[in-house]
């Protein structure tokens, strides 16, 4: 077995939590590149709740298709919680989905930005209704370690929110 470095045992816990109450997810990234759709991928039955999601790299495709604030986002280089924020909100009503999230950051230094430490903010949407945003980091390491890192951060935050609200 390939070992991807991604928490299954969450991810089958999240499924194991939406299913039975028909919820559906979609996520909306950037900094993680994909990584928590493929996680969600990974769950048994991940059809059943995963609607999909999207990777927006730039602001012009987080405006375009995730309706972010270009001019807030250009001042804060997309890394914001208002930016994940409304990212979160947006694939909810694209995916047409319960539960949205959303992850914006830095997987690597940017010396020409004044951003030397790793850390992403991220925001998990309940039914048109944020729950929870956070700003988390990470230790430096090579980029696939760091995004890994905060998939399995953001699979761990999203189970709790998940098992608490809308019971």
């Amino acid at each position: 077995m390939i070992d991807h470095g991604y928490d299954l045992e969450i991810i089958n816990n999240i499924a194991d939590v939406l299913m039975p109450k028909y919820e559906t997810l979609a996520v909306a990234e950037s900094v993680t590149a994909g990584q928590l759709q493929v996680a969600f991928s990974l769950a048994e039955g991940a059809t059943q709740f995963f609607q999909g999601g999207i990777t927006a790299y730039n602001i012009g495709q987080k405006s375009k298709h995730l309706q972010i604030d270009p001019i807030h986002a250009g001042n804060y280089n997309c890394v914001s919680e208002k930016v994940t924020d409304q990212m979160a909100a947006h694939v909810v009503s694209l995916f047409a989905a319960d539960w949205g999230i959303a992850i914006t950051g830095y997987a690597s230094p940017v010396p020409e930005e004044h951003i030397h430490d790793l850390f992403a903010h991220y925001t998990i949407y309940y039914r048109n209704k944020c729950v929870k945003h956070e700003r988390i980091t990470a230790p430096h390491n090579d980029v696939l370690t760091v995004r890994t890192h905060f998939t399995n951060a953001v699979l761990r935050k999203f189970y709790d929110a998940c098992r608490t609200i809308g019971i």
